[in-house]
């Protein structure tokens, strides 16, 4: 009897040392808030920094190492308000005014 309890709390424990044995996980590489990023070439391998507002800014830093500056593929890029209605919105207007054209009932 006691062989199978200690085998029941063998099974029971494996799944939590797995979860305390593994590696923390690496931070987010690009970040959003900011539009350019650089990555550094050593004899190791490479490193991606993405903390630059500028290109300019960027090559100052690359300048002298092996190195290139590019914009972040994941950077928040803001859009300047347009002229006209969101696109939701203009397809509920032009849905209303197609169902109007067609003298079919309104849906909401």
């Amino acid at each position: 009897m006691r062989s199978i309890r200690n085998a029941i709390l063998l099974v029971a424990g494996l799944p939590g040392v797995a979860l305390l044995a593994t590696a923390p996980a690496r931070a987010q590489t690009y970040d959003p808030r900011y539009p350019v990023c650089i990555e550094i070439y050593t004899i190791d391998g490479s490193s991606i920094d993405c903390s630059f507002t500028s290109i300019a800014q960027c090559a100052a830093t690359a300048s002298g190492q092996s190195a290139q500056c590019y914009a972040n593929p994941y950077a928040l890029r803001s859009r300047p308000p347009g002229p006209g209605p969101s696109p939701p919105e203009l397809c509920r207007i032009l849905g209303d005014e197609m169902i109007r054209r067609r003298g079919l009932p309104a849906f909401g």
